[in-house]
């Protein structure tokens, strides 16, 4: 699996493709618009400033928009709510083969549900510095990250082990009738 986070499309050429016309290119822009228009349509609606749009074979499977104003749900971003979507359409946790267009790039949130649910491509339109200038400032989390969680100064990280808690993972593994992932 791989994941391409990049706000350039790759450069693949098809045969049907005019010559010097990028057909990966082309249908990587009109998907990136598509996720600016619900984006800028969410804002309206009481949403944040992102949309996003999850894409196997040239055919949308399902689109998302940020709710967690809306919905009170800090998990609620543009992405997640796609990723959830698709994995409701298509009946699978595992989105392989398909691409995830943000209109902007994934905060490590995103990030993370990206690569979870196996995408197979993560591309965007405006990047973190145009986010930061809308109030959207990730930096204080990948600098958050970087550090030690014992100097963490807003939620504390704590490992506390208890009996039993590796009880749950022992579980696991003797279910044979386990999906993994």
């Amino acid at each position: 699996m791989s994941i391409v986070v990049d706000p350039v499309a790759g450069t693949a050429h098809h045969a049907a493709s005019p010559p010097g016309v990028d057909a990966r290119t082309d249908a990587d822009a009109r998907w990136l618009a598509r996720a600016v228009e619900l984006a800028t349509a969410n804002v309206s609606e009481g949403g944040g400033p992102f949309g996003a749009v999850v894409v196997a074979d040239g055919v949308e499977v399902a689109v998302g928009q940020n709710r967690v104003t809306r919905d009170l749900d800090p998990t609620a971003h543009a992405e997640v709510q796609a990723i959830r979507a698709a994995c409701r359409a298509t009946g699978t946790f595992a989105l392989d083969g398909m691409t995830l267009y943000t209109s902007c790039e994934p905060c490590p949130l995103c990030l993370a549900a990206c690569l979870w649910a196996r995408l197979d491509r993560v591309v965007f339109s405006a990047d973190r510095q145009d986010a930061a200038r809308g109030g959207f400032d990730d930096s204080a989390f990948y600098e958050l990250f970087a550090r030690d969680r014992a100097t963490w100064d807003r939620t504390r990280v704590v490992a506390r082990r208890v009996p039993g808690s590796t009880d749950p993972f022992d579980a696991w593994l003797a279910h044979t009738a386990r999906t993994a992932y």
